[in-house]
């Protein structure tokens, strides 16, 4: 009743953190964590969430990433050396400084964000309903069947009668 709903933007959460990695922390590892993480230190590892729709990740104008970053919403301030895999969001604020490929599916990128590598486009697949999966598998079996027996039937070549 008084829990978060489960539709609810991270963006609502972004003012508070579950957790903290402050100006001071360094860390050499990977960190993987749900909820809302801020970092405003430095992390040598990649960087994951578990909740793979409601996780944000927030670097800090003092933060300093290098690793591979694997989040559905990602705000940069700081400094990220890796690629970076925004599974839905990702904003580039003016400050924001990244080398290594930024993959994406909504970006907002204010003016000054530089990024030295790709910026690519993840582009979601249609989902296809069960009935539409299998109408679409029947076709291509039809069309296999046609294709192999077409090939099968070849044209008879008449030989005419030489005079």
């Amino acid at each position: 009743m008084f829990g978060r709903k489960k539709n609810q933007s991270p963006r609502a959460k972004a003012g508070a953190a579950d957790t903290l990695i402050s100006k001071e922390a360094k860390i050499n590892g990977n960190v993987n964590f749900t909820g809302v993480l801020y970092v405003d230190g430095y992390i040598k590892g990649d960087v994951a969430s578990e909740e793979f729709e409601t996780s944000l990740l927030t670097i800090g104008k003092n933060g300093h990433i290098e690793g591979e970053i694997n989040v559905p919403h990602i705000i940069i301030f700081g400094r990220v050396k890796g690629d970076v895999h925004a599974l839905e969001h990702v904003e580039l604020m003016s400050e924001s400084r990244i080398e290594g490929n930024v993959y994406y599916k909504l970006i907002e990128m204010a003016m000054g964000a530089e990024v030295n590598g790709q910026m690519l486009h993840r582009e979601e697949k249609p989902k296809l309903l069960n009935h539409q999966k299998k109408s679409s598998d029947a076709k291509t079996k039809e069309q296999t069947v046609q294709d192999t027996d077409s090939s099968a039937k070849e044209p008879a070549i008449k030989k005419e009668p030489s005079l």
